[in-house]
């Protein structure tokens, strides 16, 4: 565990702190993705109230008075796990993805880019596996379902 994992204070969603939490997610998905996102940024924060909130659970990780990461996930599916680019490495994303893990239904499933290797690495590290590989037509680049089961308890 780093020190910076360790000192990251996981908590809900704040609807207060929407707008920083959209500038990290589209910091995020532009570095991981490799693309630049043409929508205005109150296009996004409209979704993420809409569309992301109503049907998720919104995690917060904080180092500090500074928003390092979040996860929107269900017991099924981690819908969004995005860490903020200076803090990429750093284990915040594993101390997230556990959480899902464990709060999960005993599987879960997600989506990712193809072309973002380093998320495919990362969730293959933690046990998931492909279940599909598909194209995603608005973005028009490949992307991957990983799909993940909580294994038997052995004895």
């Amino acid at each position: 565990m780093t020190r910076l994992q360790a000192a990251v204070q996981v908590a809900e969603f704040d609807p207060a702190v929407t707008d920083e939490l959209v500038r990290l997610w589209r910091a995020s998905f532009e570095f991981g993705a490799g693309i630049t996102d043409p929508h205005p940024i109150d296009e996004q924060v409209h979704h993420f109230r809409t569309q992301v909130v109503p049907h998720n659970r919104v995690r917060l990780a904080w180092a500090g008075s500074e928003l390092v990461a979040f996860m929107a996930s269900t017991p099924r599916t981690v819908t969004l796990l995005h860490v903020a680019v200076a803090h990429v490495r750093r284990g915040i994303g594993s101390t997230l993805l556990r959480l899902a893990q464990q709060e999960s239904s005993g599987t879960l499933s997600l989506f990712t880019f193809a072309r973002n290797e380093r998320a495919c690495r990362f969730y293959e590290r933690h046990g998931f596996t492909v279940a599909a590989r598909g194209f995603e037509p608005f973005w028009q680049l490949d992307d991957v379902q990983y799909v993940w089961a909580r294994q038997p308890e052995a004895g």
